[in-house]
């Protein structure tokens, strides 16, 4: 937002004055953040920092010491430099006590041969300050409106992240809390390069504050999150030197429009899911008592007193493109589909999108419907009224509850279900929680902070260790866990010596600040490493 020393110098008026760097050349690149004129030996009372202070001299000490405790003090007060007019108390040059001084303090000391009009460089270098002030205010204006724009249209991350990389015109990435990479833009840098090894290059960062840079890698962070929920942070990959204050406001104005978005629904479905799915987000959410639940959806002509409640949730494999949803010509979207299906079998269902991703149902279920034959009915229903799909629909179901209160526990697990069962082989017509086992719920679960941040506790150190020394304790650390602790089985399975796979063991110890011989420790690694695997399926 200010010019530097060096611009000051590049003014008309200045360069009249024949200006001529003495010391301090290495502390040009200073900003100047005012001009002031004064004679006084012990002017930095006077001063706040970033002031050029313009001088003849005539008040200076004459002492050795005396020139020295003056340069001494302005580098103190971090003064962006001293200009010295020659001609009334120095005439040819300035004392050598002075000049050392300020070369060793490395603050930019400047004669002028010429006699110049003082207030003439004040006027022209406060111009130039409300013109950078100036431009400083439209670019951040020209940020603010961009980003409020992406935040009302409710972009996607990959649109806040290339918005703000084409801003800053340096590469940005989008991580999460496990340090994996959700959108990037490489603003021209070979990608292969920018995320070559990027989960040990961001594990060995820390942010010291919630935006922080890092002089070692050049990188600008910001941590990402709302409401005391952070979820992952926005790096800037920067050219080495500190970021400017624009960047740092870019790159914040970018989390924030990120966290806004990850917190608004977009609706586009018909005024009967609408209201069903504020239903259903209301008994996950808790925005309504029971009581309400139970009369809003008896309004809706779906009894829920006196019925067993099943959570239902359906997902799509990754291989189902929208394009195979349009196919359907006489149901407009996945959710229609489901409720196509529900009217079929004559079930009673609150049927509704829970987000982008998941199809959300509370079926209930009458005294003389058996759980496990509504629940076939209703798979092949839908598969049957969407062909195109069938092989990839994911039927999830919670555990039945006997009141409305319950409802939201099944709902959740239903949820849980079907983010792990994606991954499960097999075309059953639905699947429950024990279908899954703890590899699946762990990656189900792998989305959530609160894992991610309990494999970084387990296992952080290791994962650091590993990164900055080249070794391979991590994967030494799973043998050993899955052939039950069995030393020898595990060295053996690791191809090495016992005395080099028992090193390894205790050097994982001393790392870690375990030990592999109590089992409850051996117990919380091991669901840490199921649970980065998960993390890094």
């Amino acid at each position: 937002m200010f010019p530097t020393v060096s611009d000051v110098l590049a003014l008309d008026i200045v360069r009249r004055g024949r200006p001529q760097v003495v010391a301090g050349e290495r502390g040009l690149a200073r900003p100047v953040r005012w001009v002031h004129i004064s004679e006084l030996p012990d002017v930095t009372r006077l001063l706040k920092g970033g002031e050029l202070v313009m001088a003849t001299g005539i008040a200076l000490p004459e002492e050795r010491e005396g020139l020295q405790r003056y340069i001494r003090d302005l580098a103190e007060v971090d003064a962006a430099g001293l200009v010295l007019e020659l001609g009334r108390r120095y005439t040819e040059q300035l004392p050598r006590a002075l000049v050392a001084a300020a070369e060793q303090a490395g603050l930019p000391v400047i004669t002028l041969r010429n006699e110049t009009r003082f207030i003439g460089i004040t006027e022209a270098v406060h111009a130039l300050i409300i013109d950078a002030q100036l431009a400083e205010l439209q670019a951040s204006e020209a940020v603010h409106q961009a980003f409020n724009e992406l935040a009302v249209e409710g972009a996607e991350p990959a649109e806040v992240v290339r918005q703000a990389s084409r801003m800053a015109g340096r590469p940005v990435i989008l991580e999460n809390l496990a340090h994996q990479v959700l959108a990037y833009d490489a603003a021209g840098m070979a990608a292969e390069t920018l995320l070559e090894n990027w989960e040990d290059r961001s594990r060995q960062l820390r942010l010291s504050s919630r935006t922080a840079f890092d002089e070692r890698t050049g990188w600008l962070v910001t941590t990402v999150g709302a409401r005391g929920h952070d979820w992952g942070r926005l790096v800037l990959v920067g050219d080495g030197a500190p970021p400017p204050a624009q960047q740092t406001m870019l790159l914040e104005r970018a989390a924030s429009t990120l966290a806004l978005n990850r917190l608004v629904v977009r609706d586009r479905e018909s005024l009967e899911r609408q209201t069903h799915r504020t239903l259903l987000s209301g008994i996950l959410t808790h925005s309504y008592t029971v009581a309400e639940v139970t009369l809003r959806a008896r309004a809706l002509g779906i009894p829920l007193e006196g019925r067993r409640l099943v959570g239902v949730v359906l997902r799509l494999r990754r291989n189902s493109t929208p394009a195979a949803l349009e196919s359907q010509a006489r149901l407009r979207d996945f959710t229609e589909i489901a409720a196509a299906a529900v009217r079929e079998r004559r079930l009673a269902a609150l049927v509704g999108g829970l987000d982008d991703d998941n199809v959300g149902l509370l079926v209930a279920l009458a005294s003389q419907d058996t759980e496990d034959g509504a629940l076939e009915g209703f798979s092949a229903a839908i598969r049957r009224l969407a062909p195109d799909l069938a092989d990839d629909i994911v039927v999830a179901v919670g555990s039945s509850v006997g009141a409305a209160r319950d409802a939201r526990r099944s709902l959740l697990e239903a949820t849980q279900v079907a983010d792990a069962a994606l991954h499960q082989g097999g075309k059953a017509a639905f699947y429950r929680l024990p279908d899954v086992r703890l590899r699946g719920l762990l990656h189900l679960l792998r989305d959530d902070a609160r894992l991610q941040t309990y494999v970084e506790r387990e296992l952080g150190p290791l994962l650091a260790y590993d990164a900055q020394q080249g070794t391979q304790l991590v994967p030494m650390l799973r043998i050993y866990l899955e052939h039950g602790r069995n030393k020898s089985a595990a060295a053996d399975a690791a191809h090495l010596s016992r005395p080099s796979f028992y090193e390894r063991l205790h050097r994982i110890e001393r790392v870690l600040g375990v030990d592999l011989d109590q089992v409850e420790s051996c117990l919380s690694l091991h669901v840490a490493l199921l649970g980065l695997e998960a993390l890094r399926r």
